[in-house]
């Protein structure tokens, strides 16, 4: 009897644990798969992709955008002002493309780098989407499925794109707390 009270409670217990498992993929450069695992989701997208980029520059990522946007996906972009008339910038050749972009108005630098996907891929890190972030630069990306984490990226997404840009931020759109598994390289990392 007690056996049976025991597997009724673990059956009970894993039951209504959900079956979501989240997963968080590292990638470091200079030429340690970065811009591969970029556009690799992108490719994948079938909706949406909200892009938050300070230096937008990739000639093969934003090529990669345009054939998102063919596909039929809604792609929008926001970026740092500097990106507006920069040399090598994307921005003005993804608006030609028939893309939304936006430029960041308020004070100080819109630093942040990250991407919301079909709002259940986030792709963040200190990784800007430029050629040299690929080959030069010590830069980290994470591609992560953590639902609450992607959630709260596309949060913040939708302030910045809804402006005015210089208005405080939200502290509460701030704290992302992150669980599943984080997988870097062939070591994984369990309870994260």
């Amino acid at each position: 009897m007690k056996y049976l009270i025991t597997g009724l409670i673990l059956f009970l217990l894993i039951g209504a644990t959900p079956l979501v498992h989240a997963d968080t993929k590292v990638y470091f450069s200079p030429n340690g798969g970065c811009q591969a695992a970029v556009i690799r989701e992108i490719s994948k997208a079938q909706k949406t992709i909200d892009v938050v980029m300070y230096n937008l520059t990739n000639r093969e990522i934003s090529q990669e955008l345009i054939k998102a946007k063919g596909r039929g996906v809604w792609v929008r972009v926001f970026l740092d002002p500097g990106e507006g008339n920069g040399r090598y910038s994307k921005g003005r050749y993804l608006m030609g493309k028939g893309i939304d972009v936006r430029f960041y108005t308020g004070n100080g630098l819109m630093h942040n780098k990250f991407a919301v996907i079909d709002n259940r891929i986030l792709i963040t890190g200190s990784f800007n989407w430029t050629a040299a972030a690929e080959r030069e630069n010590q830069e980290n990306l994470l591609i992560i499925t953590d639902e609450n984490a992607v959630k709260q990226y596309a949060q913040r997404f939708d302030m910045l794109w809804a402006g005015p840009q210089d208005k405080p931020v939200r502290n509460d759109l701030l704290n992302v707390r992150v669980s599943g598994d984080i997988t870097v390289g062939a070591i994984n990392r369990k309870g994260f």
